[in-house]
């Protein structure tokens, strides 16, 4: 995709045309989306003048407009769909997690959330006809969770056939039973997964910019970013906003945060997936006490919202909750030394 030159918006020389490209405004379609005092904050510019600039950037790059339902349904025909590699879970999803929606995943602490992510971000770079996006992972880590190890370990865990498919599609001369070239693949898995370890909320919506930019960067390469996860999204701000006097500050900057992460996902086709951590409801006498954190911006912002629950063993019952066009329902995995398995 040729660059677009920001100098001919109107109200955009070159110090400005530089700073917006600077804080990742590299294009009229990512200007188009943007608020106006998002802009100007940027770019230190008026919000008159920002306002004159996203409409020029609007107009110029076709959106914002409205379409019809079959141009709707046309574009909806270039989402991804990733799998889990458990059958059962990708039916409950449709055909597998969605590109251009966040889906959240949350549950208790060793519900298998983590293993969730690493799996993910070794099925995103499978070869399509075996469930994957051919793409990159970015992989916003704020709670230590990321072990190359287990990326070692799922890449084996992968069945004889997707592993040769996979091999064969990157050049590696071997089979499954080479270990020179199980090495050699599992090396090249983790240099296609970027990591990064947030240190704050502050540092992790900082950190979620970093991802737009490397998403663009890598936007026209072999190997497109098709995977942002966030494990987990709300560990930070749960630790330091506390009390009810700072809630409507930590759901602010929350709902930033998420919409950040929604149009990273839109502007470059990738899937975005987010762990929650869950408390418990102390006024419930029936059923589960066990309610996700973040509130109803988070329940509103998610496209999917899956429930991940301990069961017998290393068992893990996976709930649907909530999703625009799938009914609830419940499937069955297990988590093993291989990865997600089915039941």
């Amino acid at each position: 995709m040729a660059e677009d030159d920001l100098e001919d918006l109107p109200g955009v020389g070159p110090a400005t045309a530089d700073k917006l490209v600077d804080s990742g405004f590299e294009s009229y379609q990512s200007i188009a989306v943007a608020s106006p005092a998002e802009l100007s904050n940027t770019a230190d510019i008026g919000e008159s003048t920002a306002s004159d600039i996203i409409n020029a950037a609007r107009e110029a790059a076709d959106v914002g407009g409205f379409e019809s339902g079959a141009a709707v349904l046309e574009r909806r025909e270039q989402i991804g769909k990733l799998t889990w590699n458990v059958p059962e879970v990708d039916e409950l999803l449709g055909g597998g997690v969605e590109t251009q929606s966040i889906t959240e995943v949350y549950g208790e602490f060793g519900a298998g959330k983590s293993q969730v992510t690493h799996q993910l971000s070794v099925n995103v770079q499978l070869p399509k006809e075996h469930g994957g996006l051919r793409g990159s992972a970015i992989f916003v880590d704020s709670e230590d969770t990321f072990r190359p190890e287990r990326i070692d370990d799922m890449v084996r865990g992968l069945d004889d056939e997707t592993i040769q498919a996979t091999m064969d599609d990157r050049g590696i001369e071997g089979s499954p039973d080479d270990e020179e070239a199980m090495e050699a693949l599992v090396t090249d898995v983790l240099d296609k997964i970027h990591v990064a370890k947030a240190f704050n909320s502050n540092h992790q919506i900082l950190l979620a910019e970093k991802a737009k930019d490397l998403a663009s960067e890598h936007e026209d390469s072999e190997w497109p970013v098709r995977l942002l996860n966030v494990d987990s999204l709300t560990a930070h701000f749960r630790a330091e906003y506390v009390g009810r006097g700072e809630l409507a500050d930590r759901q602010q900057k929350l709902n930033k945060h998420l919409h950040d992460l929604m149009r990273i996902g839109d502007l470059y086709n990738a899937a975005v997936l987010v762990t929650n951590q869950v408390a418990s409801n102390p006024d419930s006498y029936f059923g589960d006490p066990t309610q996700p954190i973040g509130g109803n911006i988070l329940g509103h912002t998610s496209t999917f919202r899956m429930y991940l629950r301990k069961s017998k063993g290393d068992k893990r019952i996976v709930r649907l909750v909530d999703a625009p066009n799938l009914a609830d329902g419940e499937a069955v995995m297990r988590v093993q030394n291989a990865g997600l398995v089915p039941e």
